[in-house]
């Protein structure tokens, strides 16, 4: 049961990085629970869904830290802008291959 809580707020919150860590720590106790529930026949479903979402969520983190180094790669150079709008204005620029 503690595999799937887990895997589900570990997938909710795997955009901002916290995920990724709770997700390891759900599919560390998906698989224990699996093991368990070999032996007793019991629980399979819900440590598989723990192992599943624990899965998607380190997956899932890990796009977004690609995604985040692309765009801090992509605009480096935006990163002093006077205001707001300078900014928006240089990112649109840079991301649009211009």
């Amino acid at each position: 049961m503690a595999a799937m809580v887990l895997g589900i707020v570990s997938l909710m919150t795997s955009i901002v990085f916290v995920g990724g860590a709770l997700g390891v720590i759900g599919l560390v106790l998906g698989v224990v629970a699996m093991r368990t529930a070999k032996r007793t026949g019991v629980g399979r479903g819900i440590s598989l869904t723990g192992v599943v979402m624990s899965f998607l969520a380190i997956a899932v983190s890990v796009l977004v830290a690609f995604f985040m180094v692309w765009y801090a790669n992509k605009t480096q150079e935006c990163y002093r802008p006077d205001s707001l709008q300078q900014y928006t204005q240089c990112v649109r620029q840079h991301l649009a291959g211009n």
